[in-house]
C-alpha cells in the first residue's frame, strides 16, 4: 500500500500553508530532534493588527548557537500564554468569527500555560488546529523511529522507519536535497506547491498570506477549510 509523509519541525500556530502539508499525508513527522534556530517560526508567528503586521513569540531559554534542540527547548516566561491571547484579543475581537471560537481558543492557552517545553506547546496547537479543520493525519515525532543519518540521508531513514512510499517535502528544501537518495530507496519524492492561494475576507489590509492559521479561523470560521488546496476540487485532500 502506498502511504506519504512529510517530515518538518514544529511551529507556533503556523500558516495555512503547513497546515496544507499535513492534510496531504498520511503521516507527518515533527522533527524536534533538530537544532533551534532563533529568529525563526519555531517559536514565533505573524499576526494581522491594526498598526500592520506583528510577531507574536513565545519567549525561550537559549543555552548557545549549536547546541540545543528543538525539543529540548524551554520556555522563560510563563505568562506568555496569558501575554498572547490578550494581543489576539485585541487584534482579532472585532473579526466576523472571533467569538465564535473564542472560548476554545483561549483555553488552548490556558493548558498551554503549564507547559514548559516549546515542542509540546506547539504540538498542542498544530494538533487543536487539526482537529478544528477536520485533518486526520497521524502526528508523530522523528524520535519514536530509529533513523541517522545527516540531511537527506536521514529524511530517507525517517520515511523507510515510517513505511513511507511518498515523501512530500516543502519547495525550500530543493536548495539541500539529494533527490538520488530518494530514488536509490525507491521514496517518490515529491515539492508541496504553495501558489495561488486565494485571498478571504480578513481585517487590517491590505491582504497578507504569510500569517498565522489563526487569522483565517478567527476571520472566516468555519469555511477556513475553503481556503486550503488540500479541501478544494484539485487538492490532495485529507488523510
Amino acid at each position: 500500500m502506498s502511504k506519504r509523509v512529510a517530515i518538518v519541525q514544529s511551529n507556533y500556530i503556523p500558516w495555512k500553508g503547513y497546515f496544507d502539508l499535513i492534510a496531504m499525508v498520511d503521516e507527518f513527522i515533527l522533527y524536534d530532534d533538530r537544532q533551534y534556530t532563533r529568529r525563526d517560526w519555531r517559536n514565533r508567528n505573524l499576526l494581522k493588527t491594526p498598526q500592520g503586521a506583528r510577531w507574536l513569540t513565545i519567549p525561550v531559554e537559549v543555552k548557545g548557537r549549536y547546541d540545543q534542540r528543538i525539543d529540548e527547548t524551554l520556555v522563560s516566561d510563563p505568562s506568555w500564554a496569558a501575554d498572547h491571547w490578550a494581543v489576539l484579543t485585541h487584534a482579532y475581537s472585532r473579526a466576523d468569527h472571533f467569538a465564535s471560537h473564542r472560548v476554545h481558543i483561549a483555553e488552548l492557552y490556558r493548558e498551554a500555560a503549564a507547559e514548559r517545553h516549546l515542542s509540546l506547546i506547539n504540538r498542542r496547537f498544530i494538533k487543536a488546529v487539526c482537529e478544528l479543520l477536520g485533518i486526520r493525519t497521524k502526528l508523530s515525532w522523528s524520535t519514536e523511529y530509529a533513523a541517522e543519518g545527516a540531511r537527506t540521508e536521514r529524511l530517507v531513514a525517517l520515511c523507510r522507519a515510517a513505511g513511507a512510499t511518498e515523501y512530500l517535502s516543502g519547495p525550500a528544501a530543493r536548495a539541500y536535497m539529494d533527490e538520488s537518495l530518494f530514488a536509490a530507496a525507491g521514496i517518490t519524492l515529491r515539492y508541496m506547491d504553495y501558489s495561488g492561494y486565494p485571498e478571504y475576507p480578513q481585517l487590517h489590509p491590505p491582504f497578507g498570506h504569510h500569517v498565522s492559521i489563526v487569522d483565517l479561523i478567527f476571520n472566516v470560521g468555519d469555511d477556513a477549510r475553503r481556503y486550503l488546496k488540500s479541501f478544494g476540487a484539485e487538492g490532495a485532500g485529507p488523510r
